[in-house]
């Protein structure tokens, strides 16, 4: 594995009967290509691994690190644990393995069916009897090879048979040894019983017996998409096993995501509502409110677009980009508006007036569009796990932006030509006339309290300071974390 291309970091656990060894890759590694060369390392170092292992080495493409985005119950009422253990271990594991984004399947809570021999050692030390003999007749008894051929001149036929043992029934009677000319069975010496291969291992749903499948994903594997996936299978799955199997899902890892996603999408549309409600509040005018309100479904659309192109999915982090960027996409258009009004006032034809007002603050918008971007650069150039994280964030954010600035140069002017007109001899209604004497107002307030800020400037800067050094204080006492603490409604214990 150490010639695997990519590996930054190998690590093993041992235990008995079995070995895992993880491996993981560098970030821009393609994970299906690093697969494969696993699979290529696996059958090369096949030679060198004990001739006598039950299974062969096998991979699964997961983050052990992840937890199980769903788990599902197998009850009965009437069949044992170790035949649902078989069926969820032989059927439904493999079934589930195959859905597009699952990564690894684990069957927990039973397992296998077996016969158990529970030895004597009384009655073994009667008869004179060790473990090893009774280890060979165990042995002898299941072993699955040739009973014999038929041969002639021409050709040969190897004769074989299903003779395997299953059941403690057919255990019970097979001779361990003779003594005194008498066979000693394994019934005499040893108490045989149908049970499975782990008795030390159970599984519970709401209080029953169950048979668990904890599902994981593959790295980079959409969650919600996966688990849809799973559940559109149910039905198959259900009809695959017997009648008197229940199938169930007991744990959705999707639950609180799907209710994460749901609320920044509402808070998206709020944010929408609120700053065209804004608009219109200072413009007090509907065409100069719905021709910057235009900017904010068109740059989302492009987004999206943007998006579905490099391979993103809406989650938290996208929706709160954009959540962020709805106040960002308005403010070039409403510079170029308020602009373009200023020239229909100063008496210019509308399409004079966006002629002008466009060219003359076209570089103030590419300023003020650059300056948001540049802040994002330091995420985008950021490496690692955090950059990897937070890369679509500023990616969102940055291509909103961008979007917003060719809106604002291009659609903007061009609908206030076709729409805007100017108000200069138009009457105004009650609600103009009263938010004009509250801006007045607002406006007297501001200009009283910038008159006594400039006549007390070393007061003003020693409160500017005082506020920095507060700040940095701040930052450095208040706890900090990756993530902030989340409930989930969920509470996982281990023992």
């Amino acid at each position: 594995f150490g010639r695997i291309a990519g590996v930054t970091e190998m690590s093993s656990t041992s235990q008995l009967g079995s070995t895992q060894i993880v491996l993981q890759f560098d970030l821009s590694r393609n994970i299906d290509a690093a697969a494969r060369d696993v699979q290529a390392a696996i059958n090369a170092a096949r030679g060198q691994l004990p001739s006598n292992l039950p299974n062969s080495p096998i991979y699964r493409k997961i983050n052990p690190a992840d937890a199980p985005i769903m788990i599902m119950a197998a009850t009965s009422e009437t069949m044992p644990l170790g035949r649902i253990y078989d069926a969820a271990d032989s059927i439904l594991a493999q079934k589930l393995s195959q859905v597009k984004g699952v990564g690894q399947v684990t069957v927990g809570g039973g397992a296998r069916p077996a016969v158990r021999v529970d030895v004597n050692p009384t009655a073994l030390a009667r008869y004179g009897i060790g473990l090893d003999d009774v280890r060979f007749a165990l042995r002898s008894a299941n072993a699955n090879v040739p009973k014999g051929e038929l041969a002639d001149q021409t050709g040969r036929w190897v004769i074989t048979a299903t003779d395997q043992l299953s059941k403690a029934n057919q255990y019970r009677p097979l001779i361990v040894a003779y003594r005194k000319g008498a066979p000693v069975r394994l019934s005499d010496v040893a108490e045989v019983s149908d049970s499975v291969e782990d008795v030390r291992t159970a599984g519970l749903a709401n209080g029953k017996p169950a048979v668990l499948l904890i599902i994981f994903r593959q790295p980079g594997a959409n969650i919600i998409g996966t688990v849809d996936r799973i559940r559109a299978l149910l039905p198959q799955l259900q009809a695959s096993v017997p009648p008197s199997v229940t199938i169930s899902a007991i744990s959705d890892r999707t639950g609180t995501i799907r209710a994460s996603v749901a609320d920044v999408e509402l808070t998206l549309g709020l944010a929408m509502v609120l700053v065209v409600m804004v608009i219109f509040l200072f413009l007090r005018n509907l065409w100069a409110t719905a021709i910057p309100s235009v900017a904010m479904p068109l740059s989302l659309v492009g987004t999206f677009a943007v998006m579905y192109l490099l391979g993103y999915s809406i989650d938290n982090l996208s929706l709160m980009a954009l959540t962020i960027s709805t106040g960002f996409v308005v403010d070039d258009a409403i510079v170029v508006i308020e602009n373009i009004a200023r020239y229909l006032e100063a008496g210019d034809s509308p399409l004079q007036a966006a002629f002008k007002g466009s060219r003359e603050i076209g570089f103030t918008v590419l300023s003020m569009s650059s300056s948001l971007v540049a802040v994002f650069i330091p995420i985008l150039l950021m490496g690692g796990i955090i950059g990897r994280l937070f890369r679509e964030f500023a990616v969102t954010l940055t291509v909103t932006i961008a979007i917003s600035l060719v809106v604002s140069l291009t659609t903007t002017p061009m609908m206030c030509a076709k729409f805007l007109r100017s108000e200069k001899g138009r009457r105004h209604g009650r609600f103009y006339r009263g938010s004009e004497r509250a801006f007045n107002w607002g406006l007297g307030a501001y200009r009283s309290g910038l008159k006594w800020v400039l006549r007390h400037q070393p007061l003003t800067l020693a409160i500017t300071v005082a506020t920095v050094c507060l700040n940095i204080y701040l930052f450095i006492v208040v706890p900090k974390g990756f993530f902030p603490q989340q409930d989930t409604g969920r509470l996982v214990g281990s023992i």
